[in-house]
Formats: structure tokens, C-alpha cells, sequence
């Protein structure tokens, strides 16, 4: 398959695909070997990142997908933005965060750290699907522990959780686990 046929082909796949798609996956879908899904990647970001062309290549936790440009966002929100995006208040926000810094992380922590009550804003990010259970604590009680999701990671438009801003010494002491 020529180069350009590849990069069609694996355009073709991420559009039609409603998730991201992994390298295997487009391995398994397209036919195509490694180097060539490779090759059809490279070309296919080279060709959108145009100023002509209105979308671009996004890898979002190890997925491919292809995305609106982040410049055009706003202008299309109003019309095509998800009917659950409603804003995180701040009180959601702050919980996230906490869970996003310091994971995998328990309620009981959450409320240590926030001062609060975190149940609500736990349903809430829970029902949103930006955090998940990923686990039991090997403490009294076996208290679930949280952590974020790929949800997560394309609302913030991040590949990895890697990605999180740098946390100055004063905020990595503040989200540091007691037991580290």
C-alpha cells in the first residue's frame, strides 16, 4: 500500500472509530503492519496540522483520535459541545485534582486533604466518569482507592497522567501521601 493510502486508511479508521484507537488496534484493523500504521500517522499529522484543515491528531492515554483543533474549540462549543459538559464547580474541581495528584488515592484521604466531606463530589466525578475505583488499600477496613480515567485525560486533553502540570514543593508536600 502506498504511503499516502496508508494515511487514509488509518484517517479513515479514527473517523469512523467513536474512542481513540491504540497502534494495535489499527494494526488489527487496518492490516497494515507496525512501521507502516507508523508511517500513516506521521503523514496523517503532517497533513492536518495545515492551517486549512480544522482537525488535528490527538494521543490521549496511548489512543489516537482525531479531535477539533484546540483554537476552534470555542468557536463550536455552543452548537456541538457534549450535553453533560456542565462546568466542575470548584468544590469538584479541587477533588479531582487531589485524586489526579495523588493517586491511587482513598475517600477518607480526599477528606483528609480537602477538610471536608467528599461524597458528593465523589458521585459526581464518579457518574462523570472522570475517576474510577482501581483498587483496595492494604489498610484496616480495605478502603477503596480512586484514580483518574481516560475520560479524565480527554477532558483535560492530556496523554498520560505524566502530563499534569508541575506541582511547586509546597503543593507536592500538600498532595504527598501520609504513608510514603
Amino acid at each position: 500500500m502506498a504511503f499516502e493510502s496508508e494515511a487514509s486508511l488509518v484517517e479513515a479508521i479514527l473517523f469512523l472509530e467513536a474512542d481513540g484507537v491504540d497502534l494495535n488496534g489499527l494494526q488489527r484493523i487496518s492490516g497494515l503492519g507496525r512501521e507502516a500504521v507508523l508511517s500513516g500517522l506521521a503523514a496523517l499529522r503532517e497533513r492536518l496540522a495545515a492551517p486549512e484543515s480544522g482537525l488535528e491528531l490527538v494521543e490521549i492515554a496511548d489512543a489516537f483520535s482525531l479531535s477539533v483543533k484546540s483554537e476552534l474549540a470555542p468557536a463550536l462549543k455552543h452548537r456541538y459541545g457534549r450535553k453533560n459538559e456542565a462546568r466542575l464547580s470548584r468544590a469538584a474541581m479541587e477533588t479531582l485534582s487531589i485524586v489526579a495528584y495523588s493517586q491511587p488515592i482513598t475517600r477518607a484521604e480526599i477528606e483528609n486533604l480537602r477538610g471536608v466531606n467528599a461524597d458528593g463530589m465523589m458521585r459526581l466525578l464518579l457518574s462523570r466518569g472522570l475517576v474510577k475505583e482501581v483498587g483496595r488499600k492494604d489498610a484496616p477496613g480495605r478502603p477503596v482507592q480512586y484514580g483518574t480515567t481516560r475520560e479524565f485525560l480527554k477532558l483535560f486533553r492530556l496523554s498520560s497522567i505524566s502530563d499534569l502540570p508541575k506541582l511547586d514543593e509546597a503543593d507536592e508536600q500538600r498532595f504527598a501521601s501520609d504513608d510514603e
